[in-house]
């Protein structure tokens, strides 16, 4: 097993003990601007700002660092590397061993994101599997996937919480540093040739971001280049890298040999004092706060004034000023030349192509058993979702409790229907977290190559749809419809319970279509809820449908609650007698005595077909809400 980036790079062993060959990346002349600002109400025009000014450079096997202060571009350039940044506003090139990057580096290459991305109801031992399922080659045999697994556990040092679970908000897992190097481990799996991590120590105390790097650090002594982004390491972090890149407002003030990076600030009148730590010493210096670089003027002037921001730029421009002077400047854009000259020429502009190792069905298969085992270890979302609507089954059981073939019968039976209809509007919209919940996993997972767009779109819309609003409409159905002492045959319970469970999946549809591009869940809910209170007042029963004025008629087709309440009356009320009580020749005028007289009241068309439109309209409700959903995750931002 060989696969080649352009037949440059070559996987090599997983062990850590063989000698491993890493990737030397090279970077030239990369610029990355983003747009800002612009409004077509205020007519402001919108400006665009550097993020990334002119950066060469190289990254060879071992551990390199990008380093320098908060919005100094580290993080959009690890991801320029990475491939993983948005291409508008991009230029420069990067070449992977003097070769251009391919399309599909991103999912040959291992990237440990800064927020945790691995499922944490399942173990660490699980979420190995699942990775060396979905991103080794189907040539790989079983075995040969759990002996990987297992010998990634030990090198990792995770053998003592192997089958742990990992953790949630709801569930205690597994320590920081133990998550972070099951984070690592995720893209291990691959045994990438670089490996880029963002912020790895974000979150850990210094004890357990040492033991992190201390790995990191054995790895790249066995040949693999590791590229990262630290913001203030401490010195015995610090002190483990080989390669150091400084940066400041998107430029390069330093980019050399780690340890030599002391004396050439040195050499240009920066002096780190004794027991200073160097990482804090270069933060100091690019802001201008360091003794180092105290000025006669700057004692004079306001802290708060524009001329300290002046001064600030005065220095960043000295510093990068000073490091194009540098030798270790000539000498990187002498092997860079050197580079170029024997690149191998690109036959098509940089692309962000994604490609898979396993087939549609491998993925189909494994991404629904992780979502199903994902739900059925969230009692919050399955065994809850379940007792709440056994709850409110019981409760409007007990509302309406037998009722009878009379004017009050009819009058309950109305509102009993009214309420279930409703209640599946409402609860469905738990189905908004849906998909922003797991935002940043799918993001990153899909764009990593684990699995295609519609294994994930599917595995999640079925196990939602069966867990969560089949059973629990199953269970509705069983408990009130006899409660309530609805029509007595078989035929008009199934048929109950089919519309029940048809409207909850429409309602469902409705949600995931509305929350699917959002990033918070409370803002999803808004859309939704003013969305399922218009409808509810064109269901039929807040107003006459027949008296609503002809320019606001049109928006009862619109409403799920009226088709799924049609549904239940035309299913109820069929057949049924409601003045038996009364002397039918003192009936007053106005008083429906029969179902249909009362379903023709409410202008509801109780013929077979009047029945069945109200399925066909909610199953193409349900299909277009799907489609809109899939077309938004297909179009989301997955790029930063």
């Amino acid at each position: 097993m060989e696969p080649t980036f352009n037949g440059t790079l070559k996987h090599q062993s997983a062990d850590s003990g063989q000698q491993q060959h890493g990737a030397t990346v090279s970077f030239h002349n990369i610029h990355y601007k983003v747009k800002q600002g612009g409004n077509c109400l205020c007519r402001k025009k919108a400006t665009t700002k550097d993020i990334l000014i002119d950066l060469n450079g190289l990254m060879k096997p071992g551990l390199n660092a990008i380093m320098g202060a908060t919005g100094s571009g580290k993080s959009s350039f690890l991801d320029v590397l990475a491939a993983r940044k948005d291409p508008a506003g991009l230029s420069g090139e990067v070449l992977i061993n003097g070769a251009p990057q391919p399309p599909n580096f991103k999912c040959l290459s291992g990237y440990v994101v800064q927020d945790d991305v691995v499922m944490g109801t399942l173990t660490v031992r699980e979420n190995f599997t699942f990775s060396a399922a979905l991103r080794l080659p189907s040539t790989v045999s079983q075995e040969e996937k759990e002996q990987k697994v297992n010998k990634l556990i030990q090198e990792l040092g995770l053998g003592r919480v192997a089958d742990s679970r990992v953790g949630t908000q709801l569930i205690r897992g597994i320590s920081g540093g133990e998550r972070k190097r099951t984070n690592i481990g995720m893209e291990l799996i691959i045994d990438p040739p670089v490996l880029f991590l963002d912020e790895p120590t974000t979150g850990l105390d210094a004890s357990t971001a040492n033991s992190v790097l201390l790995l990191l650090k054995r790895m790249a002594n066995h040949g693999r280049t590791i590229i990262l982004s630290i913001h203030q390491p401490r010195y015995s972090i610090y002190r483990l890298f080989d390669s150091l890149t400084l940066l400041v407002t998107g430029k390069q003030v330093y980019h050399g040999p780690a340890q030599n990076a002391l004396e050439y600030f040195s050499d240009i009148g920066h002096t780190c004092e004794p027991h200073n730590n160097p990482a804090d010493f270069f933060l100091d210096v690019i802001n201008g706060d360091s003794t180092a670089v105290a000025c006669s003027n700057m004692e004079d002037l306001d802290p708060d004034s524009d001329s300290v921001s002046v001064s600030k730029r005065g220095i960043e421009d000295k510093l990068v000023e000073e490091y194009r002077n540098c030798n270790y400047y000539k000498q990187t854009k002498a092997e860079l030349e050197r580079i170029v000259q024997g690149k191998q020429a690109a036959t098509t502009a940089p692309s962000r192509t994604i490609t898979y190792n396993t087939s549609f069905l491998t993925q189909f298969r494994w991404v629904l058993k992780r979502t199903f085992r994902n739900l059925m270890l969230n009692p919050q979302t399955s065994v809850a979702q379940v007792a709440v609507t056994l709850f409110l089954a019981l409760v409007v059981g007990a509302i309406f409790f037998d009722v009878q073939d009379n004017q009050s019968g009819m009058q309950n039976r109305f509102g009993a229907l009214f309420f279930i209809t409703v209640n599946q509007c409402f609860s469905s919209l738990s189905s908004a977290e849906l998909f922003i919940s797991e935002r940043k996993l799918f993001i990153h997972e899909y764009i990593s190559g684990y699995y295609r767009l519609s294994v994930y779109f599917l595995s999640k819309i079925l196990s939602d749809i069966i867990t969560l609003r089949t059973i629990p409409a199953i269970v509705f159905t069983c408990v009130a419809y006899f409660m309530i002492g609805l029509k007595p045959t078989a035929d008009a319970f199934f048929l109950f319970m089919f519309t029940v469970m048809l409207v909850a999946y429409t309602a469902t549809s409705m949600a995931l279509a509305i929350s699917a591009d959002q990033t918070v869940v409370a803002i999803a809910n808004i859309f939704m809820t003013i969305a399922c209170v218009f409808m509810m007042i064109f269901a039929g029963l807040l107003v006459n449908l027949p008296s609503i004025v002809s320019w606001l008629a049109w928006l009862k087709y619109l409403s799920i609650p009226r088709y799924g309440l049609s549904a239940l009356q035309v299913n109820e009320f069929t057949g049924l007698k409601f003045c038996q009580d009364l002397n039918t020749s003192f009936i007053p005028p106005g008083i429906a005595c029969t179902g249909e007289e009362f379903l023709t009241e409410q202008g509801v068309d109780y013929s077979t077909w009047g029945f069945w439109q109200n399925h066909v309209a909610l199953g193409a409700m349900t299909i277009c809400f799907l489609a809109i959903t899939y077309l938004k995750l297909r179009f989301i931002r997955k790029f930063t």
